[in-house]
């Protein structure tokens, strides 16, 4: 019998693994272990910090580190990519695939790390993100919309997904006919999941969020009839088509919002609140019975990064 996987491991079947990284709080930032053959690939890696339960993932799997082939951030956003340049170190044969648009970031974060400094702050940066080591620009390819890569006879397909952000593509897997979505298909946290299944909210963080944009992106996800999407925040969800629905239309109406008050007096407070309301109104036809209280503290990462997201949109016109 083999051992127990870590509680922080979670097997999806077909060779598919969700590793919690421990980022904010539990089952809130996922990567994910992919393991065909004799061959295995990351999708996102999470922070610096979550390098440690990577590499515990593949030793609980028997997975030499010598066989992973590729580390795959959906996009260079740090809970998504931070740890990327970490755990390449200890990969001896992988290759990193990235964004066109991200690849110089990868190679060299320093701009990348100055950018989420300006966000949040020097104290909260090296709390929850650490540090950011580089790749060697050797280790690192370049993606391209509708590329595909084999994992050991694995089909993987690449989409240029932007809207949440230009270096931001997603991952096909035709196995289990699902996507690898990273932030473009929104975030579903398990705490709102209850006798109608999950639910789902748009992200819109800082600094290239375009909803018209992000809208097209999510239409040609769902245009495969994909059976699942694999979230970073968080996990596996099936039932897309409804939350396909849900998504487009909150990110409509977090739009509207944005548009009504480009002027606004206290603008960033009034999209705050406005986001909120907008998310318990649809929680409760969720049936979610939180209190907006707890709501609120649930998404107050997400109601923040949204806002200055949204403001900056605004901002360009």
């Amino acid at each position: 019998m083999s051992p127990p996987l870590p509680t922080y491991v979670q097997s999806l079947g077909h060779g598919v693994y969700a590793v919690d990284t421990g980022f904010n709080r539990d089952r809130f930032d996922a990567a994910y272990l992919l393991v065909h053959g004799s061959r295995a690939a990351f999708i996102d890696t999470g922070t610096h910090f979550a390098v440690p339960r990577l590499l515990g993932a593949l030793q609980a799997l028997g997975v030499a580190r010598e066989a992973v082939d590729f580390v795959i951030p959906t996009h260079v956003h740090l809970d998504h990519a931070g740890g990327a340049g970490t755990l390449m170190r200890e990969l001896p044969a992988a290759q990193l695939l990235v964004h066109p648009r991200g690849a110089r970031h990868m190679i060299d974060p320093a701009a990348l790390w100055q950018g989420a400094l300006a966000v949040y702050g020097a104290e909260e940066m090296q709390r929850a993100y650490g540090e950011v080591q580089p790749v060697a620009a050797e280790r690192v390819r370049t993606t391209s919309d509708a590329m595909s890569i084999s994992l050991a006879g694995r089909e993987l397909v690449f989409a240029d997904t932007p809207g949440h952000a230009k270096h931001h593509h997603c991952i096909w897997d035709a196995t289990t006919q699902g996507w690898f979505t990273g932030d473009t298909f929104g975030l579903s946290y398990p705490e709102f999941d209850n006798e109608r299944g999950a639910w789902i909210l748009p992200t819109s963080t800082p600094v290239q969020f375009e909803p018209e944009v992000l809208r097209l992106s999510i239409e040609r996800l769902l245009a495969r009839q994909p059976q699942c999407m694999y979230l970073t925040h968080f996990g596996r969800i099936s039932e897309v088509p409804r939350l396909g629905a849900l998504l487009l239309s909150l990110l409509a109406e977090m739009a509207a919002l944005g548009r009504s008050l480009r002027h606004a007096p206290e603008r960033h407070e009034a999209l705050k609140r406005g986001q909120l309301e907008i998310f318990v109104r649809s929680l409760a036809a969720h049936g979610c019975r939180d209190s907006r209280e707890r709501i609120a503290q649930l998404l107050a990462m997400d109601l923040e990064l949204n806002a200055q997201g949204m403001e900056v949109w605004l901002d360009r016109g």
